[in-house]
């Protein structure tokens, strides 16, 4: 037992009941089934006992004695494992949420540590070099550490301590293999030992969302890509005004010209016109692939950034409901993984007071303190992503130690940066910035020559071996989002909760609310810069001070927001906050698409106008939505054309009478988002460069267009996609709901030519283009499902696999079969409510899904329900590593006790904690 606890009368990973005794019987067989496939440790010589594997589960029952402590603190959990925490006092609340989440949770606290201060070469030698230093360019721990030591409030900086401490009471005395199954497996090759936990390891990972929900650089990246092989006007189509027939966030308000706030019942100006600037640059050349190379490998641990992704969240006033108060729903879309991004939890102050400030519960991140989406005993809140524009890339002229700017040099500042490598000899790198940010093409040898042939403003310097790229980015500015977690944690009413989000400047998000006297909000937060020119969309020159943002980000005062809106309910799923002619200020040109939120809009208002009340079922059940809007458009079309071949034609007929709904078990779902894929294939993905395209799909272009294998007559070029099928396009988001949309009103356009290949001929128009992305579809599902068409479904392509963080995905392939679950066949699909996302490009399996999801029933809060894709626990073979994934696949949810009655209720296992 380590030095700073002490057992006593306690079991270790107790359950109660009937269910907890099924749960530990099927724990031990995966133990045994560990053990066996572990012998000699996979190769290494090692063997790992039962002892081995359960050496790290937590002790959940009896007594332990924390150091630090004042006074008691009780770990309640039910028989899902997840705690539920009571102290006297903040300090002893967040230095046992420290303890517990390091008892369930270490190992993926450890690794994103790792990665946010670019350091994960240190565990996992020299292949995460690339990566680290990256990520020490981006300089996220640096960052992290100045918000630290210079912005963030006292009672903050000692809510992280504590939480610390926490964390460093249970790594006290524990090797590796007592923390982690992980860490054994680790050990095989390497001799690293886990250090203590800083408050800054917390602060950092705010860095890592902000990353992920940074917006539009990658559509600033494929737009330039773009310019290879499209001319401006083909780019324009591919990227379409926002539909704002797709109701915004905001129904209504502008700035008032008396108080210069904004107000939600305020008229806007009739003559503001478009925010839109044109940019210096028309386009760069295909040099940017190189950043997008760079981009692909960096972990992105809330998903992969487009369009069609990002979050869900509604909440409708009392007025409409059945309890009378207002409902909110929040089921945020990431990237799958397991154990789950999310950790459920309950901070309780057994009497809230100055010294105890807390009761609230909710999903938390492993690793910080406080809760992130839930409630507290007045307030509900959920997050989606804002999806504000909050980066832009600069184009720099450098020389030897400086960079031009404006007809002057001025020097680099630079910093030196030494990635330990486990294994293997330390590396040092230079990171250079500019006035605009860090230079991401130092850390590719090919974005040196960036912009070498992109047409620029006519002021612009030679370029002789080319310009240099730099990062603009809010997130790489010290700011207070930590305070405003604690903040939001502690509010009470609707002036206290938007003093919050004015600092959750990172990543910017859509706040809604709801509280216990029947109000509902939103709020629009975030550090959002004001450009001097251009508009976001194309790298901006960054020799020339008329370029840049200005110092002053948009103001708090003058972000939207409402409060009581009259149609009684807010909808906020990445749509457009505001419609931009009647909104002064810039927010972002590259909107998610709106399919989701419409959908959403539509749902609750024909509930609504038929006269009915919104229950918590109703909200459930609209979060497992599966209509698909472009099938809605596209079918009707299809089923019209007529079809030749008998195999393809029995194919066609799935598609006559389909409601356009996904679900797993459907043929017509499967045999559309086939046809959907191969449409989007023939008509716009053959005709993308190479860098956008999917990894090994090749197809031969015009020679001038490329270099590469020549055909027999010399005239076409062998040419390779370059793209991560995750991140690959065309997605098949909704944006791409818009284009075909648009294009569908032309027939005949030049989208819908596509030239001979093998088996197919050429097609001229829409409709023969969309024969032969049926002909196709059919082919593909035929070689993947069966020749009976009878056996398709859409669970069979479209499949979760969870994969344990790092091992699972990178080590020993036996070790990924132990440690990783699945497959599960999902319903669902790209755009739809119910997002449980594939890229059109890359194929069907899911890669982004609903994350968590959650229905408050507020003031009644004993009647809310939550769920999490996996579990609590983050040892492989414990019994709640993946115990809520069965429901959560099926569309259930899970008693989400608050109250001191109801936690008493549910409780299975206690843990007191003593000073």
């Amino acid at each position: 037992m380590p030095a700073n606890t002490t057992a006593s009368s306690g079991t270790t990973g107790s359950a109660g009941g009937e269910t907890g005794r099924k749960k530990g019987r099927r724990a031990r067989l995966i133990v045994i089934v560990l053990v066996l496939a572990l012998v000699a440790g996979i190769g290494y010589g090692a063997f790992w006992s039962v002892s081995t594997v359960r050496a790290s589960y937590p002790q959940t029952t009896g007594s332990l004695k924390l150091d630090g402590l004042d006074g008691n603190v009780d770990v309640k959990r039910d028989s899902y494992g997840i705690p539920q925490l009571y102290a006297d006092s903040d300090t002893d609340l967040f230095r046992a949420q420290g303890f517990v989440q390091a008892q369930d949770r270490f190992w993926e606290m450890d690794v994103r540590r790792h990665m946010t201060a670019g350091r994960l070469s240190e565990m996992f030698g020299s292949g995460q070099v690339e990566t680290d230093s990256f990520l020490r360019t981006l300089g996220w721990r640096k960052i992290a550490q100045e918000e630290y030591d210079r912005v963030l409030s006292a009672d903050t900086k000692k809510n992280l301590q504590a939480y610390a401490d926490g964390v460093n009471a249970y790594l006290k005395g524990r090797d590796g293999k007592d923390i982690s199954v992980e860490y054994a497996a680790l050990g095989f090759t390497t001799d690293y030992k886990p250090a203590e936990w800083t408050p800054v390891d917390s602060v950092a990972w705010l860095k890592a969302m902000a990353w992920d929900l940074r917006g539009n650089m990658q559509d600033e990246i494929d737009r330039s890509l773009m310019t290879s092989r499209l001319d401006a006007k083909q780019i324009e189509d591919l990227y379409p005004a926002y539909p704002y027939e797709h109701k915004p966030i905001v129904g209504g308000g502008a700035i008032s010209p008396v108080t210069g706030k904004f107000d939600p019942d305020a008229t806007p100006s009739t003559n503001l016109g478009s925010n839109t600037v044109a940019g210096a640059t028309e386009g760069l050349n295909t040099q940017l692939s190189s950043l997008s190379d760079t981009l692909d490998q960096i972990p992105a641990l809330l998903g992969p950034n487009g369009t069609g992704i990002g979050s869900n969240s509604w909440v409708v006033s009392g007025d409409y409901t059945t309890t009378g108060k207002p409902l909110l729903a929040n089921d945020p879309h990431l990237a799958p993984q397991l154990p789950s991004l999310w950790y459920q939890m309950g901070l309780h102050c057994r009497q809230i007071s100055a010294k105890c400030q807390y009761d609230t519960a909710g999903y938390t991140f492993s690793g910080m303190p406080g809760v992130i989406i839930g409630h507290n005993q007045d307030i509900a809140w959920g997050f989606t992503n804002l999806g504000a524009d909050v980066t832009d890339l600069f184009l720099e002229k450098v020389s030897g130690d400086g960079y031009l700017y404006d007809g002057k040099v001025k020097p680099f500042t630079v910093r030196d940066e030494t990635i330990k490598v486990a294994g293997g000899k330390s590396r040092t790198i230079t990171v250079r910035e500019t006035n605009n940010g860090p230079l991401l093409s130092d850390r590719s040898g090919e974005l040196e020559k960036v912009g070498q042939k992109a047409p620029v403003v006519n002021a612009a310097p030679d370029r002789a071996d080319g310009y240099a790229v730099a990062l603009k980015w809010t997130a790489l500015e010290a700011g207070k989002s930590m305070d405003a977690v604690f903040e939001l944690n502690r509010a009470k009413d609707f002036p206290s909760f938007r003093k919050a989000a004015e600092h959750f400047e990172v990543p910017s998000q859509n706040l809604i609310y709801a509280d216990t006297k029947g109000n509902i909000g939103y709020q629009a937060p975030g550090k959002i810069p004001v450009r001097l020119q251009g508009d976001g969309t194309m790298p901006s020159p960054g020799w020339s001070s008329a370029y840049g943002w200005k110092e002053a980000e948009i103001p708090f005062d003058e972000l939207p927001y409402e409060y009581n809106p009259k149609r009684g309910y807010i909808v906020t799923a990445n749509q457009a906050v505001i419609d931009e002619k009647k909104y002064p200020h810039l927010l972002t040109q590259d909107w998610g698409y709106g399919s989701r939120s419409q959908r959403i809009n539509d749902l609750i208002e024909s509930k609504i106008k038929g006269g009915g009340k919104i229950s918590t079922e109703d909200m459930q059940k609209m979060q497992m939505d599966n209509t698909s809007e472009i099938a809605a458009l596209l079918v009707p079309e299809l089923t019209k054309i007529n079809i030749s071949d008998k195999s393809v034609r029995e194919a066609q007929k799935l598609l006559e009478g389909w409601d356009y709904t996904q679900e797993p078990d459907s043929a017509a779902a499967a045999y559309f988002n086939a046809v959907w894929r191969n449409i989007l294939k023939l008509a716009f993905g053959d005709k993308l460069p190479k860098e956008l395209r999917v990894k090994g799909e090749c197809l031969y272009v015009p020679r001038a267009d490329s270099s590469g294998p020549v055909d027999e007559q010399g005239k076409l070029v062998r040419e390779c996609g370059r793209r991560d099928g995750d991140t690959a396009q065309p997605d098949g988001g909704d944006r791409w709901y818009q284009v075909v949309e648009r294009v569908m009103e032309d027939p005949k356009s030049d989208w819908w030519k596509s030239p001979e290949r093998g088996r197919d001929e050429a097609t001229e128009n829409r409709d023969q283009l969309f024969a032969r992305a049926m002909a196709d579809a059919h082919w593909e599902l035929t070689a993947k499902l069966g020749k009976d068409i009878t056996t398709w479904n859409w669970g069979r392509l479209h499949r979760l696999t969870l994969k344990n963080q790092t091992l699972g995905t990178e080590g020993p392939g036996l070790l990924q079969r132990v440690l990783n679950r699945g497959p599960w066949n999902l319903g669902g699909g790209e755009a739809a409510v119910n997002a449980t996302g594939w890229n059109a490009a890359g194929g069907y399996d899911v890669v982004w899904v609903p994350s968590m999801r959650m229905v408050v029933n507020v003031g009644d809060w004993d009647k809310s329900r939550w769920i999490n894709l996996t579990g609590a626990s983050g040892h492989a073979f414990a019994a709640h590593y993946t115990d809520q994934t069965d429901k959560w696949v099926n569309g259930e949810l899970l008693d989400w006790s608050f109250g001191t009655n109801a936690v008493a209720g549910s409780t299975t296992d206690t843990l007191t904690l003593k000073p």
